[in-house]
């Protein structure tokens, strides 16, 4: 953690430098969120010690300044969560970087979170920033990540990203209480590197995307230290893990056609301990504006593959999702989200729903529910969550 909090003060003193003496206007924005949420889960823990109710609060400020006619700027957002578990209380800095944007290239450092992907149910080509694992059971939720970034924006070839990313952030996993864990209780710091330079291992990263009419196209490489740690067995069974050195091709594909998105995101991964290759297919159809006031919904399916099998931490290695995403456009911004996915090996499902609305100006209200169903014993990472299906109701106010 000193190296992000060198991080923060080196930032820090940028700001007072580039804002003193500048004659053009500073703007500053400041946003805070609070939040409480209440996780319920439906039956009693699989392993011992694992509790069914998790109440826990949140606070998510967010501050961004900005000078020289907005070509710099500094953008920040924390986060911290009270819970139950003792490791799903935890904080983190999701961004705090500096940016400077000029013409066709931008460029930005410190900590940041960069998303790439089309796929609804499974992000097979987002690597750059780790999993907040404790967070959200779906990995939608990221720790920011220390990097430079250089970005360079053309209109006949397309955009350029390029990544160093100097220092590995490892995933937090459920503590005794808590619920999503193994029967051995991982302790994030008994997990460790391939790399004698362990979180210190300097990685690199690369994106091109680019359209061609209907066809939005992105190619990437990484090289470094993995986000996922790799999991293997000792002859009395227990679990070792550690983050190994990998290389990561990725391809994410839509193509827009009347009222289709046609999506991909295809990966693969080389180490000295695994290779393999991942892929994700599917597509959208919307009804639009279908009672004339601008009720949308989408129908979605997709495929996933992944040849780790049953070792995949995702679990999804042959199975299909179907769904429905329904956006209401009213002024409450409400939207639903459901669906389920089905192994095409075995009978494991998992069916979810999310949805939220807001309510007045400040006030959002999000709830989600998980249900596992019928899941094989063969499954490695889901045959130990078979108990942990939840409903989930959070309500957060906005100053």
């Amino acid at each position: 953690m000193r190296f992000i909090k060198n991080i923060v003060l080196g930032l820090l003193t940028l700001t007072v430098f580039n804002s003193y003496g500048q004659e053009k206007k500073v703007t500053h924005d400041f946003e805070l969120e609070l939040g409480l949420e209440y996780r319920y889960f439906l039956d009693e823990g699989q392993f011992n010690g694992q509790k069914q109710h998790f109440p826990s609060f949140s606070i998510q400020p967010e501050y961004a300044i900005d000078w020289n006619g907005g070509e710099e700027s500094i953008n920040a957002v924390g986060f911290f969560r009270l819970d139950v578990d003792d490791p799903r209380t935890h904080w983190d800095i999701r961004e705090l970087y500096y940016q400077k944007s000029k013409n066709n290239w931008e460029f930005n450092v410190g900590l940041k979170k960069v998303y790439w992907g089309v796929i609804e149910s499974n992000h097979l080509v987002d690597i750059i920033n780790q999993t907040d694992a404790v967070e959200s059971f779906d990995g939608e939720q990221k720790l920011g990540q220390p990097m430079a970034q250089f970005v360079l924006t053309t209109n006949k070839i397309g955009t350029f990203n390029f990544f160093y990313l100097p220092y590995h952030r490892k995933r937090t996993f459920s503590g005794e209480k808590g619920r999503f864990r193994f029967p051995v209780v991982l302790d994030k710091d008994d997990i460790g590197y391939e790399s004698d330079a362990e979180e210190w291992h300097q990685d690199f990263a690369f994106r091109w995307s680019h359209y061609f009419g209907a066809f939005d196209v992105g190619l990437s490489h990484f090289y470094g230290t993995g986000r996922e740690p790799l999991f293997t067995f000792n002859n009395t069974g227990n679990i070792n893990a550690f983050y190994p050195i990998i290389n990561q091709s990725g391809l994410d594909l839509q193509v827009t056609h009347n009222a289709f998105l046609w999506k991909l995101e295809s990966i693969y991964r080389s180490a000295d301990a695994q290779d393999f290759f991942a892929l994700a297919a599917g597509v959208e159809f919307t009804f639009s504006n279908i009672d004339g006031n601008g009720l949308d919904i989408g129908l979605l399916g997709e495929y996933l593959y992944d040849e780790r099998d049953e070792l995949a931490l995702n679990a999804l290695q042959n199975d299909v999702f179907f769904g429905s995403r329904i956006a209401f456009n009213d002024t409450q911004d409400t939207s639903i989200l459901f669906g389920g996915i089905a192994d095409l090996d075995n009978s494991s499902k998992i069916f979810s729903v999310e949805a939220s609305r807001r309510f007045g100006s400040n006030w959002t209200a999000e709830i989600e529910a998980r249900i596992f169903s019928n899941i094989h014993e063969s499954e490695f990472i889901l045959s130990n969550f078979r108990d942990d299906s939840f409903f989930r109701l959070s309500i957060s106010r906005f100053f």
